[in-house]
């Protein structure tokens, strides 16, 4: 995620549907964050999309240095400095009306709170996967990175906003579920 910039405008993609198929039957969802996965399986049933990459985003601080922890931060503190692995959702958007809105959906999600909430794109995954989007969680002032330290008090901050962006996502996925 370090080369994350502003949303590219849409370009035209002749081997969406083909990449979409090939990217579906690469889906392992046993690899996805638990807590995502259902995410991941929605956003896979609609035809204008596909996911590339996700992560549930992870604290790691002395005595919990698990890459992949799930566990929710400690109440008591105990850790001045933790850091931080972002939650992003990697997708790629079908150039077609029902694409473009829900590009229009995702790009609404920060509002939530846009100092640790960013829609845009990656070049790394633009110049493998042409109109692919990232919605992360990241503090704006790390929004070009894929990891960060912060404090305990942020800590519990991102937390707060992680759990809400994924609402909104899943929010997002049973609307466009019922179009």
């Amino acid at each position: 995620m370090e080369t994350f910039t502003a949303p590219r405008a849409f370009v035209n993609n002749p081997h969406y549907h083909n990449q979409r198929r090939a990217s579906l039957q690469k889906l392992d969802l046993s690899s996805i964050d638990p807590p995502i996965i259902d995410l991941v399986r929605g956003f896979s049933m609609l035809q204008y999309c596909f996911t590339l990459q996700c992560c549930y985003g992870h604290f790691l601080y002395p005595g919990n240095r698990d890459a992949v922890n799930l566990e929710p931060l400690p109440l008591a503190g105990g850790t001045e400095s933790i850091d931080y692995r972002i939650a992003y959702l990697a997708i790629c958007i079908e150039d077609s009306i029902p694409g473009k809105d829900l590009f229009d959906n995702l790009r609404e999600i920060p509002s939530v709170d846009p100092e640790y909430i960013q829609f845009g794109s990656a070049d790394w995954f633009w110049e493998r996967q042409l109109n692919s989007y990232v919605l992360q969680v990241e503090p704006v002032r790390h929004m070009t990175r894929d990891k960060c330290r912060i404090d305990y008090r942020e800590a519990l901050h991102i937390e707060r906003v992680r759990i809400q962006f994924f609402k909104q996502l899943d929010a997002l996925l049973r609307l466009r579920q019922g179009n």
